[in-house]
Parts: C-alpha cells; sequence; structure tokens
C-alpha cells in the first residue's frame, strides 16, 4: 500500500547517485518565506564503492595498457539497481525530520517555518497575517496615501503654468541624446522642435521631404 507523500513540490533533491561522493540530501524550504532546512547527509554506500572501484581498476588498467570500461559500467550498474529504493527510503526519512521543522497550514495546505505558522489557530501567516504587523502596514499605508494624494495635488497647481502647446523633442536628431524637452539639445545644441522652413516659400516642410510641397523648392 503506498502511503501519502509530504513536501511534494517544496524541496529540492541533492542527491548525488556515482562518484566517491554519493549519497543522500534534500533541501526543504518554507512557502512564506522560502527559508530552508536542509537533512544531514547520509552516504549512499554502493555508489561511493562503485566510485572507489571505478577509479582504481582504472589506474590500475592504465598502468598496464588495458581497458576498465567493462568493469567500471559494471561497478556502476550495480549502483544503480539499488538506488531508486535507497533514495525513497533516505527521502522517507528526510521528510520525517522535516516535518518537526514545518507546520501545515489549515487553510492553504501549504507548508511553512515556524515564524510564519501561528500554532494557536493553526495557519500561516498569509492566512492569518499578524494583527500587530497588519496595523503598523495599515498606517503606513495611510500615510503614504494621504502624502500622495498632497503631492498630486500640489502636482496639479504647479501643471496649471506649464506650456503643454509648444512643440518638445525629446531626444536630438543630431546627436541622438535625451532633451527633456528642452529648446536646446544639451549635447550639441541643436535647436529642437522647430520645422524645417522652405528657403524659396519660408513654408513648413515635413521631415524626410525632397521637395518643398507648397512651391516645389528642392531642400
Amino acid at each position: 500500500m503506498s502511503s501519502e507523500i509530504y513536501f511534494s513540490s517544496n524541496y529540492r533533491d541533492m542527491c548525488e547517485q556515482h562518484g566517491t561522493g554519493a549519497g543522500f540530501q534534500f533541501e526543504f524550504y518554507c512557502y512564506r518565506c522560502s527559508d530552508t532546512w536542509r537533512s544531514t547527509f547520509e552516504p549512499f554506500r554502493t555508489g561511493q564503492m562503485a566510485g572507489w572501484i571505478g577509479k582504481g581498476v582504472s589506474a590500475a588498467w592504465n598502468l598496464i595498457g588495458g581497458n576498465a570500461n567493462t568493469i567500471s559500467n559494471a561497478a556502476d550498474g550495480l549502483a544503480g539497481q539499488t538506488w531508486g529504493t535507497s533514495r525513497d527510503a533516505a527521502f522517507q526519512r528526510a521528510i520525517t525530520n522535516a516535518q518537526s521543522h514545518f507546520n501545515r497550514c489549515a487553510r492553504c495546505t501549504q507548508y511553512t517555518c515556524g515564524r510564519c505558522f501561528d500554532p494557536a489557530q493553526g495557519l500561516c501567516h498569509n492566512c492569518a497575517p499578524d494583527t500587530a504587523a497588519e496595523a503598523v502596514a495599515a498606517q503606513h499605508r495611510g500615510l503614504n496615501d494621504a502624502v500622495t494624494e498632497r503631492a498630486f495635488k500640489a502636482g496639479q497647481q504647479s501643471g496649471a503654468g506649464y506650456d503643454v502647446s509648444t512643440p518638445r523633442q525629446l531626444v536630438c536628431p543630431q546627436c541622438h541624446t535625451e532633451t527633456h524637452g528642452t529648446p536646446f539639445c544639451p549635447g550639441c545644441g541643436f535647436r529642437l522642435a522647430q520645422p524645417v522652413q522652405c528657403t524659396g516659400c519660408r513654408q513648413d516642410v515635413p521631415d524626410g521631404a525632397a521637395f518643398c510641397p507648397s512651391c516645389g523648392t528642392r531642400r
């Protein structure tokens, strides 16, 4: 009979199957603050032995000019046969230990650390925020909203004297410097937002036009 799987998504598998550092280790994290707890490293002896055998045999065969791939592959195959069940057992042990570090919220069912959980209510602080913290945060929101409203009104008063009809170029067409709406380019001094006028009839000539559309004079 299969048992219920806990921590199905809030963990990181740090296990190593092959080599002298083969072993099992898992890192669990709090859904709310992402603080982590890492299980104790458990060596995978079969995988470590396969790594030691592979290194030893390879060194020996290299001295006599042979090929140790067959023996190394056999050792890795032996480790692979027991890897799955050994990892599952180590994972269950890690979960058992992790359950003492995390709490399951009765409302959202997410696992959180002790700092993010209210044991009296059985809820995480996302579902049942701390009352004092919420009150202080609400005070700051109210303060910021009031200041924002006053600043908006001050901006409206200042905007009454802003000339909104004058054409402005935000990028200089000569040197491509950002102008911030100034009448002259701060990079090269080019006079901005002034249409090109025909030398013949003094009418405005559209950008990119080779000839004046009013009198036909070439630009």
